[in-house]
């Protein structure tokens, strides 16, 4: 049996999107070094993996200390909403090689294919920072809905200082965050 082509509608708004990411990061990549974006990037570092692992977990024992339910039910939301997000982004990041915008910006080759190359600089896509923000952000916001907007901001931080970092491209922020929104709301207080 043939495979099914892409339809030249998926190929072009392909194109259009990754065009659109070089561009992108061709401009906010001139910003990489500026020493706001520098301190902003070491702040987002708290979303990487081990840093929100324990973030999480902090919070679930800060709960048990206390004795509050609702605080520990959050951290434990808050542990498997990142435990989702982080299989995953994982799954996907390790079937997708994409270079990371730093690497055509400095000249190197751009590619974006199917894949499995595990070297830092082809596993741009999907962002991993934000996705476990993102994840984290919505599984605390429905135990503490009166801080969603806190939440989301900070999460949506996390991700956005991506572009200017070039660590990730916008599409790799946008399929981050809606891994994170799923991972969160499947974790999420009903």
């Amino acid at each position: 049996m043939a495979r099914p082509r892409k339809s030249a509608a998926h190929s072009k708004i392909g194109r259009k999107v990754e065009k659109t990411d070089l561009t992108t990061a061709r401009k906010l990549g001139k910003w990489r070094d500026h020493p706001v974006i520098l301190g902003l990037g070491k702040v987002a570092e708290l979303a990487d993996q081990p840093p929100l692992y324990s973030i999480c977990a902090a919070v679930a024992i800060a709960g048990l200390a206390r004795r509050d339910g609702r605080l520990f039910r959050t951290g434990i939301r808050m542990l498997a909403a990142e435990w989702l997000a982080t299989k995953a982004k994982g799954a996907i990041k390790h079937r997708v090689d994409r270079t990371r915008p730093h690497v055509p910006i400095n000249g190197g080759r751009y590619r974006m294919e199917k894949g499995h190359d595990h070297a830092p600089e082809l596993n741009s896509f999907p962002s991993g920072h934000t996705a476990g923000a993102v994840a984290v952000a919505r599984a605390y916001a429905s135990e503490y809905p009166e801080h969603w907007k806190t939440a989301a901001l900070l999460a949506g931080f996390a991700g956005a200082i991506q572009i200017p970092r070039c660590a990730h491209f916008v599409s790799d922020v946008g399929a981050g965050a809606l891994i994170g929104l799923t991972a969160g709301s499947l974790v999420a207080r009903p």
